[in-house]
């Protein structure tokens, strides 16, 4: 998440009664999860399996629940809960404002956009020219729609991240992680009845140009899906993962968290993918293969019964 304008590290630490060491002439620029910090942006670690990675990392002012070493020109905001003190944060700069109005005062929609009825557009949304937004369509706070976009019946864009911090505390299991970043919908995009695109939890879920989504479909929070992509109905894709150009999913492809799977690469239907593979390539089963030698697995697969026939005829 961006704040609209840089915000000093010293303002960030009186609002969550951090103490704060290293550069407090900084200003901070946004928040971010550690996949996606940039220079200027403020990101939380709360376990000593990451403290390494995150003080090293593009952020320049950590959350930390430890005083540790770290490089130069950075901050750390010493507190007992990061977590609790992001979720402040996020409440603080992006806070829940209801919008009773079926298009929010807040937001615009371009010239020669079709909304039909029972479309609700929320807070801060800018739609752009020439879309078809279908009856019961949601789009909800802070996304970008851009121009030629088309949304059939039923689908939502913007709802929050599947995202929990796992508790010990008996009276709460799991503590939601509040999303404050957007959807972004590329030109030429077309997307089908009842699909759900989550925002990203800090960063931005991006649908890139031309990319075409059957019904049904899910996409996690933070996920990238490249240009002119094709999802075939009922695909599942998880938090995270960078789907480049020109991919083709068929129905009922699963996809992992925190993968790549490579431009122009084709899965054929109810394929797993657990792992980031390579583009340029057709595959099949679950956990994927080259499409080629599964299909061969399964010539060999169905040979079982009558090389056992033989081999228990010999004796």
């Amino acid at each position: 998440m961006r704040f609209e304008k840089p915000v000093p590290v010293t303002t960030i630490a009186q609002i969550i009664g951090a103490q704060l060491m290293g550069n407090k002439e900084g200003m901070v620029t946004g928040i971010n999860e550690l996949h996606k910090v940039e220079k200027g942006d403020l990101a939380f670690v709360d376990h000593p399996k990451y403290y390494e990675t995150c003080i090293n990392s593009a952020a320049t002012f950590i959350i930390i629940n430890k005083e540790t070493s770290f490089p130069g020109g950075k901050a750390l905001l010493v507190v007992d809960e990061p977590f609790e003190a992001y979720l402040k944060i996020v409440n603080h700069y992006r806070p829940f404002v209801p919008s009773m109005k079926m298009i929010s005062d807040s937001s615009s929609v371009g010239a020669g956009t079709v909304v039909m009825p029972n479309v609700y557009i929320g807070n801060h949304v800018q739609v752009g020219r020439d879309c078809v937004f279908h009856p019961h369509v949601t789009i909800l706070d802070h996304c970008i729609i851009g121009d030629n976009v088309t949304i059939q019946a039923g689908t939502i864009i913007g709802s929050d991240a599947f995202y929990y911090n796992k508790k010990t505390n008996r009276d709460v299991h799991y503590k939601k992680m509040t999303s404050c970043g957007r959807v972004i919908i590329e030109d030429w995009v077309e997307i089908g009845a009842n699909c759900t695109i989550d925002r990203g939890v800090s960063h931005d879920t991006i649908i890139g140009a031309g990319t075409k989504m059957d019904n049904l479909i899910h996409i996690g929070h933070d996920t990238i899906v490249g240009k002119n992509c094709l999802f075939a109905g009922q695909v599942g894709i998880a938090g995270a993962t960078t789907i480049e150009d020109n991919v083709t999913l068929w129905g009922q492809v699963g996809v992992s968290k925190t993968l790549t799977i490579g431009k122009d690469a084709v899965i054929y239907a109810q394929s797993g993918v657990k792992d980031s593979i390579a583009g340029g390539k057709v595959y099949f089963g679950s956990p994927v293969e080259d499409a080629r030698e599964k299909m061969k697995e399964f010539v060999w697969i169905k040979r079982i019964p009558l090389l056992w026939e033989k081999v228990m005829g010999k004796k």
